[in-house]
């Protein structure tokens, strides 16, 4: 059995994925506003956590904001951009469709001093496979060269990675899929390690790891600070403007809201309320900047056990779930709502949730159920994390508690769980319908599609669909953009049909900074990278 997960380009660049990617001339992924090192320290302050910071072991935005700044990919998407630059390679060429071969750089280095070689390339692809964390995102990303097994193991194809020589790497693909090189833009899935520093078959401490980034890693506490220096050992193109970067982890928004306000922080990113927002606006001594967003929040279902099993409490929780309510009460209108997993400004999205359900009605719901033969209320288990998500997060799974039993169909039991455990408990079925959030991994629809709905996903809720399974291989095969559109529309409306999660709102990449600070704004794009080489400060 083969793990389908892919992760594809935009339609409108898909055709450009057999060209090779070179290193970048351009501006706008390069380095900081000022020379390496010449930018004071600064501080930025988040309410995000961290799973891990080795990559074989995390597979979300707090972690992989560290490790895009500490960890060099083969290749890199810049920032305002969905162009493929080089990072650690010179060149990545398709040979074929189903071979890529990659040339890195002469002389690059971790910040140890240790070389960095095909070995080491090949090295941290095995590694983060063999250890297949489920909190990982290599498990889930590398179908194009892993095997899964029936009982779920997932192991390195025989001969799918080569290394004739020191700088290069020859990836043989299972089959044809010329968009293999945006699943190497990810650290989770493809950030190079030191083989020397990182066992083969356990996660590497939090504060030991090496890499070989813009910058180092020279302190880090979890939930209170990481401290990262330059790394003199870097020769790529995104030196940093600063010689030290602060991380101050906070646990509540209105903490970090006063840290930005009072200047303990430079600059304030994810996750401040609305209301916080709002009220930072009126400062003079801050500027309240926002980007273009594809940050997602959405309701899962456990679907093989449980009530959830029943695709007519699916349909009908749908058919109440109020949007706007939620963007109102919850988010203040800070946000938008979302009838599709696919955010609006992807090639081939569509509001197939919209088409559907049009706006809430609890008669079709109880119709629904009662052409199903469910009996009324249905209990369900509700589960939502209080920090990871922000304060709004206890609102928002507030509101959907009171929508669900307003109707009169359901009878609601919320669950908070923070987002250690969260995590982990709700591949567990410790839920019915649990609360999570999404950001992109690259700049294409599928992104948003394939890691949801093939065998169960990424949060392994159980679901299965052999028609979006092949869905999912046809656009993946294909470089006709009209072809994956459609594909992608199909595939969206078999998700208003199924239900197997529930889209709830979209939201822009918003930063808050004191003055000083230059390159903010530069790297508050859809990718939601904080970009620390971009970043300076000069009182």
């Amino acid at each position: 059995m083969k793990r389908k997960i892919f992760a594809l380009v935009g339609a409108g660049t898909l055709a450009v994925s057999l060209a090779a990617c070179g290193g970048s001339d351009s501006d706008d992924g390069g380095g900081g506003g000022a020379k390496g090192g010449s930018g004071e320290p600064w501080i930025l302050g988040t309410t995000d956590s961290v799973t891990a910071l080795d990559p074989a072991g995390s597979y979300d935005l707090g972690s992989s904001t560290l490790e895009y700044n500490l960890y060099q990919t083969l290749v890199t998407v810049p920032a305002n951009s969905t162009d493929i630059v080089g990072d650690a390679a010179e060149s990545c060429t398709y040979d074929d469709p189903q071979t890529l071969t990659c040339k890195l750089k002469d002389g690059l280095k971790f910040s140890n001093g240790d070389d960095l070689t095909s070995s080491d390339v090949k090295y941290s692809f095995e590694r983060a496979i063999n250890i297949q964390d489920p909190n990982g995102a290599a498990i889930y990303l590398l179908g194009s060269i892993t095997d899964t097994a029936d009982d779920g193991t997932v192991t390195l194809t025989d001969g799918a990675i080569e290394t004739p020589d020191d700088q290069t790497v020859v990836f043989h693909l299972d089959h044809a899929d010329t968009t293999f090189q945006y699943v190497l833009t990810y650290p989770g899935a493809a950030a190079i390690v030191d083989e020397d520093e990182f066992p083969m078959d356990a996660k590497l401490d939090d504060d030991k790891i090496i890499g070989s980034g813009p910058y180092k890693l020279s302190q880090y506490k979890a939930g209170d600070q990481a401290v990262l220096e330059l790394n003199d050992n870097y020769t790529g193109d995104n030196t940093g403007g600063a010689s030290q970067v602060f991380v101050k982890y906070y646990s509540e928004p209105s903490a970090l809201k006063l840290a930005v306000e009072n200047g303990e922080v430079d600059v304030a990113w994810r996750s401040l309320a609305p209301t916080d927002i709002a009220d930072l606006q009126g400062n003079s001594d801050v500027t309240v900047a926002s980007g273009k967003g594809s940050e997602i929040r959405y309701w899962v279902w456990r679907v093989d056990k449980g009530i959830g099993k029943e695709a007519a409490v699916r349909q009908a929780a749908a058919q109440v779930f109020d949007r706007d309510a939620i963007a109102d009460t919850a988010y203040d209108g800070t946000v938008d709502p979302l009838y599709s997993i696919v955010p609006p400004g992807y090639a081939g999205q569509k509001d197939s949730f919209q088409e559907k359900y049009g706006t809430p009605d609890v008669d079709k719901a109880k119709q629904i159920l009662d052409d199903a033969g469910i009996k009324t209320p249905v209990k369900i288990t509700v589960g939502w994390t209080p920090t990871h998500y922000g304060p709004s997060a206890e609102d928002e799974a507030n509101e959907l508690q009171r929508q669900l039993e307003d109707s009169g169909l359901f009878d609601v039991e919320l669950k908070s769980t923070e987002w250690e455990q969260y995590q982990t408990i709700y591949k567990e079925g410790a839920y019915d319908l649990w609360m999570l959030g999404w950001f992109p991994d690259y700049p294409d629809a599928d992104d948003y599609l394939s890691p949801f709905v093939v065998d169960g996903g990424f949060f392994q809720n159980g679901y299965k669909n052999p028609d979006a399974n092949d869905l999912v291989t046809q656009e993946q095969g294909t470089d006709d953009a009209a072809a994956r559109e459609d594909a992608f529309g199909q595939l969206q409306d078999i998700v208003a049909n199924d239900v197997p999660f529930i889209p709830s709102w979209v939201g822009q990449n918003t930063g808050v900074y004191g003055k000083g600070m230059e390159g903010v704004e530069d790297t508050l794009d859809p990718s939601f990278i904080f970009r620390f080489w971009l970043v300076t400060k000069n009182s």
